[in-house]
This record gives C-alpha cells, structure tokens and sequence, in this order.
C-alpha cells in the first residue's frame, strides 16, 4: 500500500467517524444548550440538572439513527474490503 492510499483509507474512516456521531453530537449540542438556557433563565444552579435530559434525547437519537449508523458503517467495511481484495 502506497502513501496516498494510506492517506484515501485514513481521510475515508475518518469521514466515517464524523458522519456515525454526527447526529448524537448536534442532539447533545442542542440538548445541552436549551438545558443551559432554561437554568439561565430560571436562576437554576442545579449542576446535575443537564444529564438526565442529554442522556435521554441521545438514546432516542441512537435509536431513530442506528440503522443509518449501521449502514454507513457497513459500506465503510464494503470499502476497506474491497481494497483489501483487490491488493
């Protein structure tokens, strides 16, 4: 394997990576600042207010998103077999 296919495999898992976590990260994120903009707003100081909520909209998210995840991890394998067959 040459350089530049080194770099093709290593810029293609990465890739991989940030399309699978993408939609829990934005859930999170999102999640996280509503949260945060309601214990603002109410002069809420509860620090361990923020995780039941981010915990259960990421769940739901891995639900709804899992067999997007799955199927994009599925091609990724697709893609390094074939370059592992093909030589």
């Amino acid at each position: 394997m040459t350089g530049p296919e080194t770099l093709d495999v290593a810029r293609d898992a990465i890739w991989t990576i940030v399309i699978v976590s993408s939609p829990l990260m934005v859930v999170g994120l999102v999640v996280g600042v509503v949260v945060s903009l309601f214990q603002a707003l109410t002069q809420i100081q509860e620090q361990t207010l923020i995780y039941v909520p981010k915990i259960l909209a990421m769940f739901a998210t891995m639900l709804l998103a899992l067999p997007f995840m799955a199927d994009a991890l599925h091609s990724h394998m697709l893609r390094i077999s074939s370059r592992i067959i093909g030589g």
